[in-house]
């Protein structure tokens, strides 16, 4: 915002006396010290290194039982619809310590999932401390890159094993990732940690190569959908989500269709789907003609979110008369006779306001409260939300010897 608007509100509008970008909090200082001397000042330069690593983020909501770690900042894939790597410069990573250090401080105030986060989270790459890592970027097979290879560091797969190492009862999640950042070493480590959700973003944006490859996203079609089956291969009960532009640069009725039908294939329990929208300084602005009209994006973006709910709702349903583990997150924002969490889905759930057997004494009854694991027995289900009847308090590796000791026997 800041670098795009510099100049309208410092010399056309002349709204303010400084601009200052994301990256220039160091500077604000000299910054302020021009205005005081009624100069005008302006720093929006993208550093190559900030990564905010010794700043230690302000909580707003002390209470909540989630909580959200920036790990890596800026893109370097350069699609071209997108603005971020004009807007966030290229990628850098924070130290793995720094990380692992902030997720101890919140699993010790209470929190029991972090979101790890980053514009493309999954091609973390810590090259503070000198390792014996030599080998380059691993990519999911059919992927590529605009970018070389990349060489040494510490990567995604071993920065999540080391977060999931921090506190048994503590859930993992990650986004937003890029589809050609799921080498087998990730999923693995996915597979294999309990407290690591079995819910990954794949961001397709279309089902038609050949869109796929006016956006730059270093994919076919075919390729995308042989990573889902490998993925499900690997993870049997991973619950999928991604993003869809429709109306792209000369985006077709027939392509547009090819979209449709990867959703049918593939079947994602969540979607964010999005009419294209041109951005100034991005490659698709400098290169193509934003040519699909508007009622035409718009009818496209209804069939899509048609689809999307009838599939959903099919999916959600399919988990009535299932037993669920739910971290419960507060109080449901319809009735206060309700809680709400969610699932490892990360599904929303809704359950009565009640006591249930505690842990340690099946017969003792205490009330559920934010940060507890429950299971659920589901009972309904729409497109949006699950609902069900709370049976008992758990842990998550309770839970997780349980499922595991019951798919042995069976």
């Amino acid at each position: 915002m800041a670098e795009r608007l510099k100049h309208k509100v410092l010399e056309k509008d002349q709204a303010v006396d400084l601009v200052a970008g994301p990256d220039s909090y160091k500077d604000l200082p000299r910054l302020l010290a021009l205005t005081d001397n009624n100069q005008k000042a302006v720093n929006v330069l993208l550093s190559l290194d900030e990564t905010y690593a010794d700043i230690t983020p302000v909580r707003l909501n002390q209470n909540s039982v989630t909580a959200f770690v920036s790990i890596m900042r800026g893109c370097d894939n350069m699609c071209t619809y997108c603005i971020v790597p004009f807007t966030r410069g290229r990628e850098r990573s924070r130290p793995v310590k720094s990380i692992v250090d902030e997720v101890k401080r919140l699993a010790e105030q209470g929190v029991r999932e972090v979101t790890l986060l980053g514009q493309n989270v999954n091609s973390y790459r810590d090259i503070s401390e000198q390792t014996t890592i030599s080998h380059g970027t691993s990519l999911a097979k059919g992927f590529r890159t605009v970018y070389k290879q990349k060489i040494g560091g510490l990567r995604f797969a071993d920065l999540l094993d080391r977060v999931a190492d921090v506190h048994p009862e503590l859930r993992v999640r990650f986004t937003s990732p890029h589809p050609k950042d799921f080498p087998d070493e990730v999923l693995e480590v996915i597979q294999s940690r309990p407290n690591v959700c079995k819910s990954l973003h794949l961001p397709a944006q279309s089902g038609n190569s050949e869109v796929l490859e006016r956006m730059r996203r270093g994919y076919t079609r075919e390729a995308y959908l042989e990573l889902v089956d490998h993925i499900r291969d690997m993870i049997p009960s991973v619950a999928l989500s991604s993003d869809f532009i429709c109306g792209f640069c000369g985006e077709t009725e027939e392509q547009f269709q090819d979209t449709l039908s990867l959703m049918r294939t593939v079947g994602y329990n969540t979607a964010y789907l999005f009419p294209y929208s041109m951005r100034e300084k991005t490659t698709a602005h400098r290169r193509y003609e934003d040519d699909v009209p508007s009622e035409v994006k718009q009818r496209r973006l209804e069939e899509m979110i048609t689809l999307f709910r009838t599939q959903v709702e099919m999916i959600n349903k399919a988990q009535i008369g299932k037993q669920q583990l739910i971290l419960v997150e507060g109080v449901s924002k319809r009735s206060t006779q309700n809680l709400m969490g969610r699932n490892d889905s990360n599904i929303k759930v809704i359950f009565p306001k009640t006591e249930l057997p505690t842990l340690t004494d099946p017969n003792a009854q205490e009330q559920m409260k934010p940060g507890d694991y429950i299971v659920v027995k589901i009972n309904a289900a729409t497109s949006q939300v699950l609902k069900g009847i709370p049976l008992y308090h758990t842990t998550l590796a309770e839970n997780h010897r349980n499922t595991h000791s019951h798919v042995i026997c069976k």
